[in-house]
């Protein structure tokens, strides 16, 4: 009886995941130890999918586990990895384990860029294996009695996951096999054969019947739900698994009864309700009897039904005899209660028991993504507050160049280059002067042309690709059942999009610097040319050595000597604040923990204060300081302009000096502009060229996704009927073998008589009847025969000859029209018909056949009654008509 149903495995085509994770481990982590233990731990999880998926497996408890370890590792990393984002280029193709295919089409298959996809399936087979290894078991024995109830358990509990989970876990219409009627349909027959294990175990521990009664008629309600169920939908009964599975299903729920009526008869002879006995062993006999009636092919019951009659048998005597109790109807019994001790598994990873995560140290894509976000509003602080600073030191060199200082203290002689000229001069020189400005400047728009041709690319692959995709939708129509490329690739072109903005914004930052080493470059040049060149391009004023050891003088310098310091302290400020480093992964992690989300903005705001707030009010004190510095500066700038003797040459003079202070500054400014807008660029290079491989990968997948879905639907068209169905006649429906052949007559032997010349009818005329063949003694074998001459009227045609003397056996069957026969089976032989005398040939006489010496005879005759073997079975219209004789 013991007749358990098990799943078969789903296959799976071969998957590279090394390529694609390794690529996004490089491009994701910098080079070093950590990368190359992600790296090393990409390569274990392919050879991991390889152990699980690639090659056929034991029914055996060290199969499963591989299986549950490999789900319990694609579980593990799928937070890791944009598997949702189809940033990665892998595309999962499974086959469906009940679908056979057929000799031209091959079976159902569907490929998906989706992870869920790929542990859906993995946990189709896991719980296949578990009811394979489960049905393996020996029931004979506690241990196997329960290995099988858990696995059985294990794989319900797998299939009803499935259920609650595959619509979302791939958006869009599964195949058959993991849709969620289906996985319904075996999630309840597995649970079915976990409580009748559980039957088996109560029956060999004989426990009290009133419980293994409950068990049993559990188990059978288990089994009438699973084959309603898997009756009732339209799409299951069509596979040949499920035609096999629906009578073990029907033949279960039968036995599972009978079961519990026979201890339920136990316990009502126990109660003396010999009636209430009786009705139940008869009611259990007609359930077995239904089995073995109908799926005796896939269900014994022979043990059963003998041990039930016996006990009817013995129940009827008894009562007969001796208590005369009223045997009850059926449907007036008392119901039998029910106990569940089974209940699925519940899905919750990690399922193996000696899982550890290959990807332990890599922190969820959540939390990369709220890193990257962080780091973003870091980069904005930063560069917020080292911008204030440098604002306003351009501004502090701008105010101090206007009021030509401090050249104009140095300058006091008025014939000689102030010294802060003459360092500012080397400076430039140092720097390397115009030429390094200038090549920058030239270098700045192939940068930019590079940056535009990679993002140009990354966005016509996407336009080519939607192209096709609304192509094929409009052809297709809703046979095209895949999310639009339109609606999946809103955040790249939103990508594609800024970048395009930061580039303008680029262009015209750049145009910006021209402009302003355009209005520099004639006082640029002149401070990079020697010092004598550059002392005579000065104009000369009268001397001023008066002011040297003025007040106003010394004022003016301990001021400046307060700026420079105060410039100093800002670009330790600077280096100190770009220096600040805190690790948030830590922080993000724990909210993701504990919350199931993370928070980034409040988390990130609040971090950041804490970083942040102490130097940001440092900065705020320097540019309060340099406000006040600056506006001391003037004033006392002004009483240093009233003491200087005032007249065209040191007016000339001192406005030279102010524009080669001023070029210095802008030099310095533009180079570090023009530095940072390199190193933009080609930072940008490397995010475009990401772009552009991300780009790239999923208009691959798209197109490996594409290509798949076009094999699909060029194998269902072609299954599809070419026209609708229609009633065909009924003398079609039956397949004819062939035409029916005319019945041919044969005529028995009758002594020839004489007719008369007749002119031929317009129609067919009868055949005369066949004259017996001679009969011959043996001596008269040898002997010529004689002619015996016909009586009646004379005819035109001579009498006919005797047969040559040999043996004869039974006659042949003669053709309409011909009299006679012949004395052996022939062919068709068109020399033949002039042995007889034909009207159109009557002086050729008829020549008996003679035999030549030395050749045998024809073999003997066949029985009588009987064809001759190899005869020509012609109908009777193919033969020639010739005239009667």
């Amino acid at each position: 009886m013991a007749t358990f149903i098990s799943v078969p495995l789903k296959k799976s085509s071969e998957v590279d995941l090394v390529k694609p994770l390794s690529k996004f481990v490089t491009a994701t982590y910098p080079a070093g130890e950590e990368q190359g233990e992600y790296i090393r731990a990409v390569e274990e999880l392919n050879k991991l999918r390889k152990n699980a998926l690639g090659r056929p497996l034991d029914k055996h408890e060290s199969s499963l586990e591989i299986l549950l370890r490999y789900y319990d590792q694609l579980c593990a990393v799928e937070p890791k990895f944009p598997f949702s984002d189809n940033q990665l280029c892998l595309t999962f193709t499974w086959k469906d384990a009940f679908d056979k295919g057929s000799l031209f089409g091959g079976s159902v298959k569907l490929a998906l860029a989706s992870l869920g996809y790929e542990k859906t399936c993995v946990l189709f087979n896991a719980a296949a294996l578990a009811s394979q290894i489960a049905s393996e078991q020996n029931l004979d024995n506690d241990e196997g009695l329960k290995a099988a109830a858990k696995y059985y358990q294990l794989a319900s509990g797998a299939f009803g996951h499935i259920k609650d989970t595959v619509l979302s876990a791939l958006n869009r219409e599964p195949t058959m096999d993991i849709s969620p009627e289906t996985v319904g349909t075996l999630s309840l027959i597995m649970l079915a054969q976990a409580q009748e294990v559980f039957f088996l175990k109560a029956t060999s521990d004989k426990m009290k019947d009133a419980v293994i009664a409950k068990l049993a008629n559990q188990a059978a309600d288990f089994y009438g739900d699973a084959f309603k169920q898997c009756q009732y939908k339209d799409n299951l009964p069509k596979y040949f698994y499920f035609q096999e599975v629906l009578p073990v299903l029907a033949a279960k729920h039968c036995i599972m009864q009978a079961n519990a009526e026979l201890h339920q008869s136990v316990l009502a002879k126990q109660k003396k309700r010999f009636g209430e006995e009786i009705a139940r062993l008869q009611h259990a006999a007609e359930l077995v009897k239904t089995v073995a009636s109908r799926y005796d092919e896939y269900v014994s019951v022979k043990d059963l039904s003998d041990k039930i009659n016996r006990a009817l048998t013995a129940a009827k005597k008894d009562n007969d005899f001796i208590y005369h109790d009223r045997v009850p109807e059926v449907k007036d019994l008392e119901h039998i209660g029910k106990a569940a001790l089974v209940k699925a598994t519940a899905i919750t990873p990690p399922l193996s028991q000696k899982f550890t995560d290959l990807f332990e140290k890599m922190v969820p894509m959540a939390v990369q993504q709220s890193m990257s976000i962080y780091n973003q509003r870091k980069a904005e602080t930063v560069n917020r507050l080292v911008g204030s600073m440098r604002e306003a030191t351009n501004l502090c060199n701008g105010v101090l160049a206007s009021l030509n200082l401090p050249a104009a203290l140095e300058d006091l002689s008025g014939d000689s280059i102030p010294q802060s000229i003459a360092e500012k001069a080397r400076s430039i020189v140092q720097q390397g002067g115009l030429q390094s400005i200038e090549q920058l400047i030239k270098d700045l728009p192939e940068l930019l042309t590079r940056n535009r041709e990679i993002l140009d690319e990354s966005l016509k692959m996407l336009d080519d690709e939607e192209t096709t995709d609304n192509e094929l939708r409009t052809k297709f129509n809703q046979r095209w059942n895949r999310t639009p490329s339109g609606d999946l690739y809103k955040p790249l072109r939103a990508e594609g999009t800024n970048f395009r903005n930061v580039l303008d914004k680029a262009v015209q930052a750049d145009q910006v610097v021209r402009d302003r080493y355009g209005a520099h470059c004639d006082m640029i040049t002149l401070l990079c040319k020697p010092e004598d060149e550059l002392n005579a391009a000065i104009p000369s004023a009268n001397p001023t050595k008066t002011l040297q050891g003025s007040e106003v003088v010394n004022v003016l310098r301990s001021q400046l000597a307060q700026l420079d310091e105060m410039k100093k302290e800002r670009e330790t400020l600077e280096g100190e604040i770009k220096a600040v480093t805190f690790d948030m992964s830590t922080a993000f992690l724990t909210a993701l923990a504990q919350d199931g989300a993370i928070n980034e903005e409040q988390l990130s705001l609040s971090q950041l204060d804490q970083l942040y707030g102490a130097y940001n009010q440092r900065v705020q004190a320097t540019l309060r300081t340099q406000e006040e510095l600056l506006g001391q500066v003037q004033t006392s700038h002004q009483e240093f302009s009233s003491l200087k003797q005032s007249n065209t040459e040191a007016n000339q003079r001192e406005e030279v000096l102010k524009k080669l202070a001023s070029a210095h500054d802008s030099y310095v400014e533009i180079s570090s502009n023009l530095r940072e807008g390199t190193k933009f660029y080609n930072d940008l290079t490397e995010i475009l060229l990401k772009f552009q491989n991300k780009c790239s990968d999923i208009v691959f997948a798209r197109k490996t996704e594409r290509d798949e879905l076009l094999k699909e639907l060029q194998q269902s068209i072609a299954r599809e009927p070419s026209a609708p169905n229609f009633n065909v006649p009924a003398y079609q429906s039956t397949p004819a073998a062939g035409p029916t052949p005319a019945p041919r007559t044969v005529f028995p032997l009758q002594p020839q008589q004489p007719q008369q010349a007749q002119q031929q009818p317009p129609a067919k005329p009868q055949p005369p009847a066949r004259p017996p063949p001679p009969s011959f003694s043996p001596q008269a074998a040898s002997t010529p025969p004689t002619n015996t001459p016909p009586t009646g009227p004379p005819t035109n045609n001579p009498p006919p000859m005797a047969p040559p003397s040999q043996a004869q056996g039974p006659p042949y069957p003669t053709y309409q029209g011909y009299p006679g026969y012949f004395q052996m089976p022939m062919g068709y032989n068109p020399y033949a018909y002039g042995q007889y005398n034909m009207p159109n040939m009557p002086n050729i006489p008829y020549m008996p056949y003679q035999a030549t010496p030395g050749q045998g005879g024809y073999p003997g005759a066949p029985p009588a009654g009987q064809p001759y073997p190899g005869y020509p079975q012609q109908p009777p219209q193919q033969q020639p008509y010739y005239p009667q004789q």
